[in-house]
């Protein structure tokens, strides 16, 4: 199964890259939501072959897993906008951009639920500890005004200014390039812009990883459900973040739906002890997950009907 599955994902992304965007080019709306219709269909497929293969309890586990991953990883899209606004990162590059972070993703993922698995394993009690974590975040979420982040005083920018040679302007899709350094003239090694976005773009995914690993592990503790879930929810987030960047705005009232749902989901694995139960319903929980956040994604719909994007 994971032979397969790493094949899957090595033969998706083939396709993406050696194919569809073989050139740079500025993806607009439309082939934004057609691609993002694509992997979702790839994501509820792979789904679908859990079910029938592993049975219904790993199908409904997956389908949760990849519904609220899928929700976690649109508010990662606020931040991406804001790092490459503070980059000036050109729409023609940011796909490539977006590709080499899905690739350190899929590798940060693995060692991050990699380690999340063998804990669990060793010690049970830590699920509560993850679901009393996901109790809080959701609560904080709800009570706390967000503020925009300040990437200009973030310190790991400050860090690679100071510490390395960094051109000032971008040059073409180049993550690094060779010119003369301004004081000794000698030729030297520089990083451009657009290599800072990318790593700035992988620290705000380990970031956002410690919300979304203790949430699917609240679900289910198979490291394959955790992980294919994960994958195939981040999966689409590049193709579908050049739509949502563009209408963001409208939702707005999503994020108070998201902290519902790690309440909820952390929360359930109490009840069930209360109740009695070895686990919560994996059909009540897909159930409940899946109203919440669409009550939450029409809502923002319905009250932002009509207003400009102000970003």
């Amino acid at each position: 199964m994971w032979a397969g599955f790493i094949a899957l994902v090595i033969a998706i992304l083939s396709f993406d890259l050696g194919i569809l965007h073989k050139e740079n080019k500025e993806i607009g709306v439309g082939e934004s939501l057609r691609l993002s219709v694509l992997y979702i269909s790839l994501g509820l497929a792979f789904g679908g072959w859990v079910w029938w293969y592993l049975g219904a309890d790993s199908g409904l586990a997956y389908m949760t897993g990849f519904v609220v991953e899928k929700t976690l990883a649109l508010d990662n899209v606020f931040v991406i906008a804001l790092i490459f606004a503070f980059f000036a990162a050109p729409r023609l590059y940011q796909h490539r951009v977006l590709f080499w972070g899905i690739l350190g993703v899929i590798v940060l993922r693995a060692i991050m639920i990699g380690v999340g698995a063998t804990l669990v394993a060793e010690f049970s009690w830590l699920l509560y500890v993850f679901a009393a974590f996901l109790i809080i975040t959701g609560i904080k979420m709800l009570v706390m005004k967000d503020a925009e982040p300040d990437v200009s005083n973030n310190p790991l920018v400050r860090f690679m200014r100071n510490r390395f040679n960094v051109t000032d302007t971008h040059h073409g899709e180049q993550f690094f390039v060779k010119q003369a350094h301004p004081t000794t003239g000698k030729i030297v090694w520089f990083i451009t812009p657009l290599f800072m976005a990318l790593v700035m773009i992988e620290v705000a995914d380990v970031i956002f990883a410690v919300d979304s690993v203790p949430a699917i592990f609240a679900i289910t503790t198979d490291p394959f459900i955790v992980y294919t879930s994960n994958i195939f929810a981040i999966l689409g987030l590049r193709a579908l973040y050049f739509a949502l960047a563009a209408m963001i705005h409208r939702f707005k009232y999503l994020k108070p739906a998201l902290a519902v749902v790690l309440v909820f989901i952390g929360s359930k694995i109490f009840v069930a002890d209360m109740l009695g139960l070895e686990k919560f319903p994996a059909a009540l929980s897909l159930g409940i997950t899946f109203a919440i956040i669409a009550s939450g994604v029409v809502w923002s719909l319905l009250k932002t009907r009509g207003q400009a994007n102000n970003a």
